[in-house]
């Protein structure tokens, strides 16, 4: 599918074909797309969850104002993030380039997070939507479908997942074969009123 047509017909779908099924080899091959996309610094604290046990993905479902999708759709995915990644792993991602530009981007690295800690959670919400964004791209491509959530007890999935106290969950996103069409597009707002050129 041509990326265009992707992100044109890339709904959220909240009804999922049960049966649909797909394999671990094509659930990695979405998460490793997934991966491709852009995290601040390169830092790549993101960290996908995807949830295969159906008893896990069933308490998720009760924490999560019952949404269908999280038992229904072939694959969740709980996308997390490395808080202090920005610390603790700036020689594994800069590792390979040259040795003064680890330096530089070391330094602009500390100087830009240390003792800012909403800045800290506010890069890993924008990578986390990134990285999302991308595995649902990459589904739509395949002739899938998927939807991001947020509508979930978030300090409830954390210790269903048993999330590390040093990430964050972003989102959800729930990707397989729908079994209802999405309704229709509505209320969208002109695009002169969204787009603003140069200034407010």
């Amino acid at each position: 599918m041509h990326i265009d047509e992707a992100i044109r017909s890339r709904r959220a779908v909240k009804v999922y074909d049960a049966g649909f099924t797909l394999s671990s080899e094509e659930k990695n091959e979405l998460l490793q797309l997934a991966l491709f996309a852009p995290t601040a610094f390169n830092l790549q604290h993101v960290r996908l969850v995807e949830v295969s046990d159906p008893a896990l993905r069933q308490q998720i479902r009760e924490v999560g104002w019952g949404q269908a999708q999280m038992t229904d759709a072939s694959m969740l995915v709980v996308v997390c993030a490395q808080v202090d990644s920005w610390e603790k792993n700036v020689s594994r991602v800069w590792e390979g380039a040259p040795v003064e530009v680890q330096q530089f981007m070391g330094g602009a690295i500390d100087n830009y997070y240390r003792d800012k800690p909403q800045v800290q959670r506010d890069e890993t919400m924008r990578s986390c939507g990134l990285v999302a964004q991308t595995l649902m791209l990459a589904a739509r491509g395949k002739g899938l479908d998927s939807c991001p959530m947020d509508g979930f007890d978030f300090d409830a999935v954390a210790k269903l997942i048993n999330l590390p106290d040093n990430h964050v969950i972003g989102l959800m996103v729930a990707v397989g074969k729908k079994a209802v069409d999405a309704k229709p597009r509505i209320g969208k707002l002109p695009f002169d009123e969204v787009v603003i050129r140069d200034r407010f």
